[in-house]
Parts: C-alpha cells; structure tokens; sequence
C-alpha cells in the first residue's frame, strides 16, 4: 500500500525517497558515463550495450527494456528523432550530429527516469543553443517544483522560457509524468499551459520533467516501428529530463549527482 493524495499522486516517505534517490543515481551515473563515451563512429547500439552493462552492474534492471514492447535500455533519437528511438548498428554517429539519450532503471521496485542531449564531435551553433535553451527550460520547470505551487507551473515555466529565446516548437502531445513504483504514473506533466491549475504540489511527489524542444515546428510524427517519434519538417530536436520529488526544502533532483544543487542556486528565488 501507497499513500496517495486526493488527485491519486503518489506520496513517498522521507524513507522511500532515499531509495528513489538511490534508482536516481543508477540513472544519473549511467548517463553520466553514455556522455562520455559519445563519439564519431560509434553506433546507437554500441550505446545501449553500455548502458545496459552499467545498471546491472549496480544491481539495478533497465526499465525501458520490455516496457511495453520496448526492445532496448535506453531511446537513442538522433538529430530529427524526438523520443522513443530505438538504438540500432544501422548508422553510426557522425560528427555534427546530435543524440538524445533517455534511461531508465528499476532499484529495490523504485524507478529513475532521466534524458540529455549531447553533441556528437563539433556541432552547428544553432544545435548548440537549442541544447541549452531545452536543459535550461527543463530547469525552469523543476525550479517551480516547491510545496503550494501548482502542477501547471512546471509547463508554464517550460514555455515561457523556451517563447523567450526565439522560434522554437514544443510538441504539445508528449510531456513528463508522475513517477515512483512505476515508470510512469499519473499524472501528465505538460511542457506548456498557463499557471496556477492543477493540483497544488504537496511534500512527497515525484515528477520527471522533459521539455523537448525542436528547431522548428512543434508538429511530430510516428514512424512504421511504432516506437520513433521525429519532426515533420525533418529539423532538429533536443530532449532533457530529471526525476525530481518535492520536499519542504524545495525541489530535490533525483537523478542529478549533485540533487539539482549547482543549477537551482538563483532559480528558486526568481521562479515565481
């Protein structure tokens, strides 16, 4: 039995949270080592065998592996591919590429979810700034992850910061969720929307914030494999995301090494 709120959210306790942090350093720690190892000439594939090695070696097990059919550890979209790509050998990355990485991993029936963009080699400064804009917008909605505040918050914050930097788009159909028994729970985290709607955040929530952000229009489409979300106009896309709980201190970042600490100095002061 879980405690749930009255919009059914999941609440941890202090105690529970401790092991969500744990599942979240497995992922944090994963990526960590998938950014370092980047490279041209490497495949997707090549990717996913890392990571899969990485989490079983700390006793945890890959959550996407499975996941409804998912064949692989982690979704690997490389340059137009939004999410959910499957990693493959069928092209190696080459430089001026771009990857977004999402991971998963399951500790003591606890789930860590987290995603980064990385460049492959020197990258067009275009590439560049949409990386920043999206890793910064992510930040922006987890700065607004404090007790009384509202689920919306977190899209707002996404989309008015991402409006600020110029003409990007948002695909408005995928978003973050709930997380914490399972990988995905309820409820739906959009990356846009006006504020103060929604559930107010209480002490033992759990959420993975994941704006992507692509070059151009926000319009996406499904590939035959089912799984490969990519844009229509064939531009560029950038995908980050972190596992945060909420707590009287403010957000904590599961999945960041440091729990958040170095981005969220001066956020939580002008998030509002």
């Amino acid at each position: 039995m879980f405690k749930k709120n009255k919009h059914g959210i999941q609440i941890k306790t202090p105690e529970q949270l401790e092991k969500m942090r744990a599942a979240g350093l497995v992922v944090g720690r994963t990526l960590q080592l998938l950014r370092e190892s980047v490279r041209p000439g490497m495949t997707p594939l090549d990717l996913d065998g890392i990571a899969e090695k990485a989490i079983r070696d700390e006793g945890a097990i890959p959550s996407f592996k499975g996941y409804q059919g998912f064949p692989a550890t982690i979704c690997a979209s490389v340059n137009h591919e939004v999410v959910h790509g499957i990693p493959s050998s069928r092209r190696a990355l080459q430089e001026g590429d771009v990857i977004s990485i999402d991971c998963g991993a399951i500790l003591d029936g606890w789930h860590g979810d987290s995603a980064i963009t990385v460049p492959v080699g020197e990258v067009d400064p275009r590439l560049t700034e949409l990386m920043r804009v999206t890793e910064e917008a992510m930040w922006r909605g987890i700065a607004a992850l404090t007790v009384g505040r509202h689920l919306s918050d977190i899209g707002h914050e996404v989309e008015k910061y991402v409006r600020s930097q110029g003409r990007y788009g948002i695909p408005q159909e995928y978003g973050g969720h709930g997380i914490g028994t399972e990988m995905h729970m309820d409820p739906w985290v959009a990356n846009h929307g006006k504020p103060g709607r929604g559930p107010r955040f209480e002490p033992g929530m759990c959420f993975a914030v994941e704006p992507m952000v692509n070059l151009g229009t926000d319009r996406t489409k499904v590939l035959a494999d089912e799984w490969t979300v990519v844009t229509v106009d064939g531009k560029a896309s950038a995908h980050f995301e972190h596992s945060v709980a909420v707590t009287h201190n403010g957000p904590w970042v599961l999945t960041a090494l440091d729990g958040g600490k170095e981005r969220l100095t001066g956020l939580l002061g002008d998030a509002g």
